[in-house]
């Protein structure tokens, strides 16, 4: 998406949003500074979620980027170091932009986790960022440190729900899926890692029926023939998986807050999604 096109979203969002966003902040009654900053949410925002789309691996080198080539576009563009800052206060806004931008479900939906590696398998006794809020968990591609990515897609490829959890959260955890389905009604389909009869029960309850491949352990059981064709589609949440991580980047081990994780994490699912 071009830059001009981006930012003009994100401004008609943020016209509608902000004024609301800054009233329910006065009547929470907390004290706050009410410091006016040089970048407008827009602006913010903007730079953020086209760091995503831009190709560059490194936001500190993405912003001199910025400084030099964009100068024009971002006159009033604050130091890395102010910018790191005012990341941190848009959590808000950017969780409510990414929830706006989430797709319907459709015919055939898809359900799929991937791992969010925060550091070193090395380092793990040393890492103090995430004491506390992420966990060991282990993958197809053995043991890791983090978190764990839950997400539902549509047969287009669109973000219809995520979910995110420690690492060592299973996939076929009821609570998770549960509340990750909520929107849900129609067929979802996932890998043998979701196989459980409680959870069979749990999204059946809510009105969708979740369709797995069988264990060699397993009795066969009979399937109509779209819901197999439908199945072998499941590679589609794979590709995007892989599309997040190594296109988006909303996995790197630099991270050294939490919420700056999460500003990294949400904006580049609004840049898939986009």
């Amino acid at each position: 998406m071009e830059l001009v096109a981006l930012f003009y979203l994100i401004d008609e969002f943020c016209q509608e949003f902000e004024p609301k966003w800054r009233a329910e902040r006065l009547a929470s009654g907390l004290q706050q500074r009410n410091r006016r900053c040089r970048l407008s949410l827009s602006e913010i925002l903007t730079i953020i979620i086209h760091f995503h789309q831009s190709h560059h691996r490194n936001f500190k080198h993405y912003l001199d980027y910025v400084c030099t080539q964009l100068a024009s576009d971002f006159p009033r563009l604050v130091s890395y170091t102010r910018f790191l800052e005012l990341m941190s206060e848009v959590n808000v806004p950017m969780l409510s932009l990414l929830t706006s931008l989430l797709a319907s479900p459709t015919t055939a939906n898809y359900i799929d986790s991937t791992k969010l590696v925060v550091c070193h398998n090395r380092r793990i006794r040393r890492n103090k960022v995430f004491k506390g809020l992420a966990a060991r968990g282990k993958s197809s591609m053995g043991w890791f440190y983090g978190f764990k990515l839950h997400l539902i897609v549509n047969e287009n490829g669109e973000l219809v729900s995520f979910f995110i959890t420690p690492g060592n959260t299973p996939d076929n955890n009821i609570e998770t899926v549960t509340k990750l389905a909520k929107r849900m009604v129609g067929k979802l389909f996932g890998d043998r890692g979701y196989i459980s009869k409680d959870l069979f029960a749990a999204l059946r309850s809510q009105g969708t029926q979740l369709i797995t491949g069988i264990k060699k352990n397993m009795k066969n059981k009979l399937l109509p023939l779209m819901d197999k064709i439908m199945l072998r589609g499941r590679g589609i949440i794979e590709t995007i998986n892989d599309q997040l991580k190594n296109i988006q980047q909303i996995e790197h081990t630099r991270h050294r807050s939490p919420v700056n994780f999460g500003v990294n994490l949400i904006s580049g699912l609004i840049a898939y999604q986009l």
